[in-house]
């Protein structure tokens, strides 16, 4: 903070010179010697004590070190030195001329210092695909191992920090390691490829650590520890830091944040004394709640509240007094009107010049007189009310709005046009040419049209030639415009008036005379109205404030069309029969010296310019020689509130007071839209005091105090003063936020302005009005301060001494982060001063923040150079983050660079914020760069969450009993009391029995691609070929019983025959997916993996996939020789089997099911004969089968539900299936509905991936299914298979799509199988279905969750649409003979109602027992996160129904800041967020969360991304993006259930296989 002078006050800075003594005066030893007791005693932090100490001796230290001479001396003034060396830079000014008004060689200089602490500070660079990707192998990328072969990551971060002072030199291999991997196309962690092979680890540890340790600033000297991103880090690192006075600010983010804390809530590397230490303690960690003898647990996320900083400056003055213009003068002749005025000087004075054109090349094209502008005046007047109709009425009456439109170098019709609607009783409203249909900003001009009732444009011929046509020739309707009628003013379309019509010439009244646009923060358009005695008042308080004579010549170089322009060129001229020289934008953009040119030309008096024009003609002056600047008693300088204004100001004096400038006529002034000018410094020979400069601290501006800035010569802005108020207003400074009370003389506020010259109102808002024309301040009592009301400027600022204005910001740039308000210029500003030239085109740069997580985050834009490098831009990049973080002590959220020219301008060139803003949030920038820094900037993440180890599950359950919530339990059916309990036990037995009770009875039929029928069986059939198949594998095989057989078939009934083939022989059948043979690389394997792990003696296959299995480009996957005896099963004998094999107890395995999950964990669960036939009974009371039923398969037959739908249930149950293979809807989508519509199905079953494919290919076509007659109306259930949470807005959409083919809304329902955790796979036996959607019973209920509460294990319900709300389906009815009870994931203790914990289901055959309430019911861990919900609904049995709800697999979710995320909820949202965003799935990597998104559109839009997922991560999810990874469409891999392989997509990111359109890391 900066020190404040003992007033408080604001005090103008001169330069102080550098103290001459050497030995340090009395005082500050004193002062040294009290610093030293209260850091002893505790009362001051060690930073707070060497910031103190460094500043104490800042003046008797020769040289600080690092920090560049000229720094030390406090040049506050510029040296005469900076114009030669800015004019070199004359031949190039056409590619660079930066932003002219942030010039500041102070600023500059300012930054450099900064940078030079920051040394070089190593980021990861994002990587961009390259045309030619430069693929490099794992082992080439992997980092030396810097280290033992220890495992503990811990060991190895200390390791790699103690080097960090001189990291290169203690691992030279690693940086150039480091390098590689980041420029090649590389992800920059290729070495955590090996991350499942323990052996591995260390190099991953290692390049984690590296990377943490290149993201810190390695060459810091003060180095502090890398932020543990997730918060809560595990360690302890205490690092000494040098004793520098000196330093100042490691970046914010690293000291300020929580993220820098260790787990015992002890800041990393600060020495802080015991006192502080103690106090810290208490503040950081929570409060444990004591644990009662039960235990309640509260979830509250709340978000981080910023509390402000205790030591933040204060204002201290005295309540600041309203200050009052000097009374406005009497002249005698004044006239009472303007118009009275015109009529006065065009009668009297006719041959007078009123206003010169200029071409492009600087040539006077036409000189209007007064006479002329009298008489075209007229005629227009006459012609707009009188020659224009509609159905014979008048178009237009008076009081009417109408539309000016008028190119900027067509001064002279915009004059005519102007007065001629004011003459007419018109309204004028001057706006800009729409040059195209999606000008930036242009709908909204059309809505300020379109509100203000506008129906006429008037135009110069030339313009409304420009304008874009419609086919008919008219000018077309821009975008959110009303329909215009089009008149063009030119002279051959007025006509004379006839000799006795005189318009009305009124005294001014309160009537609107014209209405001013302006466009807000937000970018809507308003138009302030200003009334005829304003316009007057107005011209009155400018000719008496500018001394304004008769007959004075003044050149005029801004927009004719609004503010200081329109209100100097065009109406106090008038008043004053003055010579406005016009010079348009398109000269000044030719030859920026045409003003000072003409100025001498015309020996103008008065001119009025920007501090940009100032700074342009810098740039050139070199050609001229003779021009004089004496004449100029006033240099208007209309953006004189620009704090930036001052150094153009200053350059501009010092280049040229040779010329005959004089530096007193130099007059800034402060004007805003409502308020019309609100100050401006009085040309000299009005006796007025002279001008004054303050420093002030950019920290204390920050906090809207005013500090003079006595140390920190890095952070401060320096501000020249706008002059005294204008004549016969009172001007007060109110409060920003809150009740408009007056300020405190050392406080910043917004300058308020109660005169008679200041708009009235913004056209139809009269709301909006109220809050800004009509404010009354009040003094602290709350009593207001006068009776009349203020409008408010906009502008930020103080009075300082000499009653003088200062401004140092406007309402539009102010951005309030974490409750510091910073300015958007300012920040501008800085990143300019960071080597501009090389990187930024033309200085073009937006700042703007937006509201992300409750708090704003600040964006920089920029305009990248067409020829700056890759590295070269990122470098700026960082350079820049690092500028403003050290200068304005705030992070920088965004940064992007886009294409040159590429940013939506404003009408005279610059850039259109608000609409640089919008395509920011919608994602339409398509930058070419990008950096976000969410880790340094978002402090106000919610605490992470702190586990209760201590909790035993007996007091949760005595807890629950306490809290009143039942023990979430249920179960199905009774099996035992059911009347169908089948006599058979064995699954071969069921199809003998069929094989004779109903030979000829259809089992299965096979469709194929085209819908016809490929191959049947009936029950005596499948029986016979199965023989066939158990005669062979022990003949031919040789098998022993228990053997096990893998089975390799595509899906058919050959698959089916073979399967009990292998029961007739004793075998134990394996069935494993084919290889593909497109894809064999990467299938074949997984097939050798199962063979392997299943110990398969023998592969049953058809001919063609045995060909394969032994083709050479097997060889190059895995290793052929290693197969197990391979039978093709083509042809087979025509054998009877001997005899069928008998299994002597029904516990035997009958099967196993190997299925890979979807976090990549093979699984083999072994089925006993007993529980085959168990989960074939319950499908089948489930589901009503019975053999008169036909249903319908579209599902993989190789696993889980799958296989025990195609190869079971048809069997067992006698229905006929019709069997869909899922791969055939490839090439004909349509194939499952036609089969089912046409087969008249009444219960399909269908996966995820079958129902997605046909929502996205079969939407388009119902009208053609209709034609064909498909209709689904015979449809009572269609049961979609998975593993997963219910997919919702799929099966919605699904039932939306096919409702017009008959399909009931209720028909589609969802079923839940698990059989992912191993625990229970090693069982003996498993349930493959925990729950399915029934025939009978109620319908599938939906409830609404809170999200933030399932991230800490908690069930919450909540209304539909409420925030943060996520919709559950059920999962289905519990299947007949089946238990489930919720667990806790940890204590497997059983949970209440309300709580989230693991599914275990109880059938009579698991082994995994509760430790706490029933602990003697064995049950098998599903390895799902779900509850339980009582309904009010009843089921068949008249029970109130269960209703089970699976939230998701625990082994998915990714723990981040101690909670528990699913990754389906993140990806949701990621989705959302962009309409290109075709897919996405995240994963962990390093406690860093990973986002992979598919662009479906163009590469282009790739890095808007980054910013968008950010964004609605942080929002919905409250956690930090780590890597934002942009890859082509099917990158991300889906297994045939059509569910994410999130670990193979981890594996493929961290092994550099995606071949990534973009990778941002955001640090």
């Amino acid at each position: 903070m900066a020190e404040r002078n003992s007033t408080g006050l604001l005090m103008m800075m001169l330069e102080p010179t550098p103290a001459a003594a050497m030995t340090l005066p009395a005082e500050v030893r004193e002062k040294l010697a009290e610093l030293e007791l209260e850091l002893s005693e505790g009362d001051i932090t060690q930073k707070g004590y060497e910031k103190k100490r460094g500043k104490l001796l800042a003046p008797y230290i020769p040289l600080t070190q690092g920090v560049d001479p000229s720094l030390q001396i406090d040049n506050r003034v510029q040296s005469t030195q900076a114009a030669p060396a800015v004019s070199k830079q004359h031949k190039t000014r056409a590619t660079n001329s930066r932003d002219e008004r942030f010039r500041s060689d102070i600023h500059t200089e300012a930054v450099q210092a900064a940078l030079a602490k920051y040394k070089e500070r190593k980021m990861p660079m994002p990587s961009k695909r390259r045309s030619v990707l430069v693929q490099s192998s794992v082992e080439a990328c992997t980092p030396p191992d810097t280290s033992s072969a220890s495992e503990d990551e811990g060991s190895l971060r200390r390791q790699g920090r103690t080097a960090s002072s001189t990291p290169y030199q203690a691992h030279p291999s690693v940086e150039h390691w480091f390098n590689r991997v980041i420029q090649g196309s590389s992800t920059s962690s290729s070495a955590s490829s090996t991350s499942s092979h323990p052996g591995g680890r260390p190099h991953a540890a290692a390049a984690a650590t590296l990377l943490a340790d290149l993201m810190a600033h390695t060459q810091i000297d003060n180095h502090s520890a890398p932020p543990d991103v997730t918060g809560v880090s595990e360690r302890s690192v205490h690092v000494e830091r040098p004793q520098m006075p000196s330093v100042r600010g490691v970046p914010r983010g690293y000291n300020h944040s929580n993220a820098l804390e260790t787990a015992d809530g002890v800041p990393v590397n600060s020495r802080v004394s015991s006192k502080i230490q103690q106090l810290l303690n208490t503040l950081k960690r929570p409060k444990r709640p004591p644990l009662r003898e039960f235990f309640l647990d509260d979830f509250e996320e709340l978000l981080d509240v910023q509390h402000p900083d205790p030591n933040q400056p204060k204002p201290e003055g005295t309540q600041m007094c309203p200050l009052d213009g000097e009374p406005l003068g009497v002249v005698t002749n004044w006239p009472p009107s303007l118009l009275a005025s015109l009529q006065r000087w065009g009668t009297t004075q006719p041959k007078s010049p009123c206003l010169t054109a200029l071409d492009n090349a600087g040539k006077p094209v036409y000189t209007l007189t007064y006479g002329k502008l009298w008489t075209r005046s007229l005629k227009l007047a006459y012609t707009l009310l009188n020659k224009l109709s509609s159905r014979n009425e008048p178009l237009l009456r008076p009081g009417d709005r109408v539309a000016l439109v008028f190119p900027n170098n067509d001064p002279v019709m915009f004059m005519v046009a102007f007065y001629g609607c004011l003459l007419a009783e018109l309204v004028p409203v001057p706006i800009e040419v729409p040059l195209t249909r999606k000008d930036a900003g242009s709908q909204q001009i059309g809505f300020l049209l379109g509100s203000c009732g506008v129906t006429l444009a008037l135009t110069t011929d030339a313009c409304q030639k420009g304008l874009p046509k419609a086919q008919t020739g008219e000018v077309a309707t821009f975008k959110g415009w009303p329909r215009l009628l089009w008149f063009v003013t030119d002279g051959k379309h007025v006509v004379k008036p006839p000799k006795d019509w005189h318009p009305p010439v009124r005294d001014a009244s309160n009537e609107i005379a014209y209405i001013e646009y302006k466009t807000s923060k937000e970018g809507s358009t308003m138009g302030i109205t200003v009334s005829h005695s304003a316009m007057l008042a107005h011209c009155h308080a400018l000719t008496q404030a500018c001394g304004y004579a008769e007959a004075e010549t003044i050149t005029n170089v801004l927009d004719f069309k609004r503010d200081a322009g329109l209100w100097h060129g065009v109406l106090t001229s008038v008043m004053n029969r003055m010579h406005v020289i016009s010079i348009p934008y398109s000269l000044m953009k030719v030859n920026p010296l045409s003003w000072i040119q003409k100025v001498h030309t015309y020996k103008a008096r008065v001119a009025v310019v920007k501090s940009r024009d100032m700074h342009w003609s810098l740039l050139a002056q070199r050609d001229q020689r003779d021009i004089s600047l004496g004449s100029l008693r006033m240099l208007i300088v209309a953006d004189g509130a620009n704090p930036w204004s001052i150094s153009s100001c200053d350059a501009f004096l010092n280049v040229f007071q040779a010329r005959g400038l004089r530096p007193e006529v130099i007059c800034p002034c402060a004007s805003s839209a409502e308020a019309m000018t609100v100050a401006i410094r009085r040309p000299p020979e009005m006796g007025v005091p002279p001008p004054g400069k303050a420093v002030l601290s950019m920290s204390g501006l920050s906090h809207g105090v005013i500090r003079v800035d006595t140390e920190e010569k890095l952070s401060v802005l320096t501000v020249q003063d706008v002059g005294q108020v204008m004549p016969a207003a009172l001007v007060c400074v109110v409060r920003v936020e809150g009740t408009p009370s007056l300020c405190r003389t050392d406080e910043v506020g917004e300058i308020c302005v109660s005169s008679a010259s200041t708009g009235i109102a913004y056209f139809g808002l009269p709301g909006m009005t109220k809050n800004v024309f009509q404010t009354i301040p009040v003094t602290s009592s709350g009593a207001p301060i006068s009776d009349r009301p203020f409008t408010r400027t906009s502008l930020l600022g103080f009075v300082g001494p000499d009653n003088l204005v200062f401004v140092v910001g406007k309402m539009d740039g102010l951005m309030v982060v974490s409750g510091r308000r910073h300015n958007a210029d300012d920040v501008v500003a800085t990143a300019l001063a960071v080597e501009p030239m090389k990187f930024v085109y033309r200085g073009r740069i937006a700042v703007f923040s937006v509201a992300v997580l409750h708090d704003e985050r600040i964006v920089v834009v920029a305009e990248q150079r067409p020829d700056a490098s890759e590295e070269d831009s990122f470098q700026w990049m960082s350079r820049v983050l690092q500028a403003i973080d050290s200068i304005h002590q705030v992070g920088v959220y965004c940064l992007a660079l886009v294409p040159a020219n590429t940013l939506p301008k404003a009408p005279l060139g610059g850039i259109h914020i608000s609409e640089t803003k919008q395509r920011f949030l919608e994602g339409a920038l398509h930058p070419c760069n990008v950096l976000m820094c969410p880790h340094t900037c978002v402090t106000n993440l919610p605490k992470p969450r702190q586990k209760q180890p201590e909790v035993g599950p007996a007091s949760m359950i005595v807890g629950n009993l306490v809290a009143g919530k039942r023990i979430a339990q249920a179960c199905g059916r009774d099996v035992t009391q059911l009347e169908d309990n089948d006599q058979f036990l064995y699954m071969q037995d069921v199809l003998q029995w069929r094989a004779q009770a109903t030979p000829d009875h259809p089992l299965f039929l096979l469709l194929n691609a085209k819908g016809t029928v490929a191959s049947t069986a009936s029950c005596l059939q499948l029986h016979k070929r199965a023989e066939r198949v158990a005669v062979a594998l022990m003949e031919r095989g040789r098998l022993n019983t228990g053997d096990h057989v893998a089975l390799l078939y595509p899906p058919g009934i050959d698959l089916i025959a073979t399967f009990y083939g292998c029961l007739y022989a004793g075998c134990v059948p394996v069935t494993v997916r084919p290889p593909h043979s497109q894809n064999l690389a990467t299938t074949l394997p997984t097939v050798k993996m199962i063979v392997e792990v299943s110990k398969s003696v023998c592969i049953l296959t058809t001919q063609a996939i045995m060909k394969l299995l032994k083709s050479k480009e097997a060889a190059a996957a895995v290793d052929v020789k290693t197969w197990p005896m391979v039978l093709d099963t083509d042809d087979l004998p025509r054998k009877k089997a001997p005899q069928i094999y008998k299994p002597p107890t029904p516990e035997m395995l009958a099967y196993l099911d190997f299925s890979v999950s979807t976090t990549g964990i093979l699984a083999g669960v072994k089925m006993s004969h007993a529980a085959t036939s168990a989960l074939c009974r319950s499908i089948k009371l489930q589901c009503e089968l019975y053999p008169s039923r036909q249903i319908a398969i579209c599902l993989d037959p190789y696993c889980g539900l799958g296989f025990a739908l195609w190869c079971l249930c048809s069997v067992y149950s006698g229905h006929q299936s019709i069997l869909v293979p899922p791969l055939e809807l490839e090439s004909n989508v349509s194939l499952w509905l036609t089969a089912v519509s046409q087969y008249k199905v009444r219960v399909t079953f269908c996966s995820y991936s079958i129902m997605e494919m046909c929502t996205k290919g079969l939407g388009p076509q119902t009208e053609a299914l209709r034609m064909r007659n498909v209709n689904l109306s015979c449809v009572r259930t269609c049961m979609v298979v998975a593993e997963e949470r219910p997919r919702i807005a799929l099966t919605q959409s699904f039932s939306k799509i096919f409702k017009d083919l008959g399909l009931s809304a209720r028909a589609v329902s969802t079923t839940f199988g698990c059989r992912v955790n191993v625990a229970v796979c090693l069982q003996p036996n498993r349930l493959g279905k925990l729950a399915e959607q029934g025939t009978a019973g109620p319908d599938p209920t939906t409830v609404y969750v809170d999200m933030r509460a399932l991230r800490h294990d908690r069930v919450r319900l909540v209304e539909r649409g409420s925030p943060h709300s996520l919709p559950l389906m059920e999962s289905g009815k519990i299947l007949p003979g089946v238990k489930v009870i919720i667990a806790n994931t940890e204590t497997k203790g059983p949970l209440g109602d309300s709580h989230l914990g693991e599914e275990a289901l109880h059938a009579d055959h698991f082994s995994t027992k509760l430790s706490f309430g029933d602990t003697q019911t064995v049950w098998a861990r599903t390895g799902y996160l779900g509850f339980l919900r009582r309904t009010e609904l009843t089921d068949a049995c008249g029970e109130r129904h269960d209703a089970l709800y699976v939230v998701g697999s625990l082994d998915e979710t990714l723990e981040l800041r101690g909670m528990r995320y699913h990754p389906i909820d993140i990806e949701t949202s990621v989705i959302r967020s962009h309409k290109s965003i075709a897919e996405c799935a995240v994963f962990t990597w390093t406690n860093l969360l990973v986002v992979v998104v598919e662009l479906g559109g163009s590469e282009q839009e790739a890095l808007d991304l980054v910013a968008l997922v950010t964004n609605v991560v942080l929002e919905e999810h409250y956690l930090i993006v780590g890597v934002v990874v942009v890859v082509d469409p099917g990158v991300i891999p889906i297994n045939s259930r059509g569910e994410k392989q999130r670990m193979h997509l981890r594996d493929g990111f961290l092994a550099d296989q995606l071949d990534p359109i973009y990778v941002a890391y955001n640090m």
